[in-house]
């Protein structure tokens, strides 16, 4: 397996630098698209935290498995499971069988949205402000 992100959650301040950057990485025409990255609040006394939630790019992907068309498949340089736009048959097949919800469903474009790494170059870590996520040393 390749790039796989480390996330520490005792690091997540709740900025959403990290949803932020991963809208400007996959634009869509001129606007930034959809975050492919969510922050999940928790408010814990006596300070507020946030969970960083993304693709775990796993080893044995529901989303790859159940695809009838092949669109998610993995890069095997960065180790993403990434879609191909040109297979997909927009089923969502794949967001409803991911069973960590962590790929959702853009009604604009049409198209599932899934963490793909940035293509080896994760955004999200680059802006970071706190290293709670981070590539792996």
């Amino acid at each position: 397996m390749g790039l796989v992100l480390r996330v520490a959650i005792d690091r997540c301040n709740g900025c959403g630098n990290c949803e932020l950057a991963c809208a400007f990485a996959h634009p869509r025409g001129t606007a930034p698209g959809h975050s492919r990255i969510r922050l999940e609040n928790r408010r814990l006394a006596p300070a507020r935290r946030a969970t960083p939630v993304l693709c775990l790019q796993c080893d044995d992907a529901a989303c790859v498995a159940v695809c009838p068309a092949h669109a998610p498949a993995r890069n095997d340089t960065t180790g993403a499971i990434e879609l191909d736009a040109s297979r997909c048959i927009r089923c969502r097949s794949c967001v409803g069988a991911c069973p960590f919800g962590n790929l959702s469903w853009d009604d604009e474009a049409h198209a599932a949205l899934k963490c793909d790494l940035c293509h080896g170059d994760p955004q999200c870590a680059r802006f970071c402000p706190t290293g709670a996520l981070a590539r792996p040393a």
